[in-house]
């Protein structure tokens, strides 16, 4: 009887080249420790473009990596820092930026075919405060049952909506039918700084 096959697993290959797997004869150090790797060196070392495997014995004596940052440059940018520590500030970096994007925040507003001035109204200034706060608005009218046949009626409401909130939003696209629903998305204007 065989023995069952265990399944394939890929190994991942690290994000960057570390150490000796660096191929380049030369590389261009930077870093902000030229005092430490002075004193393992036995010499001033600044940053500029060096020999690799001296880089790598600095590294060495610092039990340190020579992490490989741009790899496409001309010669290849290396840093002398632990490996472990290079990796966690750079996903604390990438986890900031992302912090930073702003997330676009879509509000819905529900409209029948025969949706009456108040309720119009009402709906409109709940739209304009949505958009003074940078948020998307997106309009719909439902249209229940029968009432599938006044789709020229909804259509309407939609544009005069669109019309109200013309200093505030514009619409991306003319409203447009999505089974029993007219949709329209509004967004809101980029404000000028002063």
């Amino acid at each position: 009887m065989r023995k069952p096959r265990k399944p394939f697993r890929r190994v991942k290959e690290p994000e960057f080249r570390i150490n000796r797997n660096i191929r380049a004869s030369k590389i261009r150090l930077v870093g902000d420790n030229f005092d430490q790797i002075s004193e393992v060196a036995q010499q001033k070392i600044e940053s500029g473009v060096v020999d690799t495997r001296s880089a790598l014995a600095w590294a060495d004596g610092l039990e340190l990596d020579l992490v490989e940052i741009s790899p496409n440059a001309e010669p290849p940018v290396c840093k002398i820092i632990d490996y472990n520590k290079f990796l966690y500030l750079k996903k604390k970096k990438e986890k900031e930026i992302k912090s930073k994007t702003a997330k676009t925040v879509i509000k819905e507003i529900r409209f029948g075919p025969n949706t009456d001035d108040h309720d119009f109204n009402f709906k409109l200034k709940h739209a304009k405060k949505f958009l003074e706060e940078g948020s998307k608005v997106k309009a719909y009218v439902f249209f229940r049952g029968r009432t599938i046949v006044f789709k020229d009626r909804g259509e309407l409401l939609l544009l005069k909506f669109i019309k109200e909130l013309e200093d505030l939003g514009g619409a991306e696209a003319l409203p447009k039918m999505e089974g029993r629903r007219m949709i329209v998305i509004i967004s809101p204007l980029k404000k000028k700084k002063a």
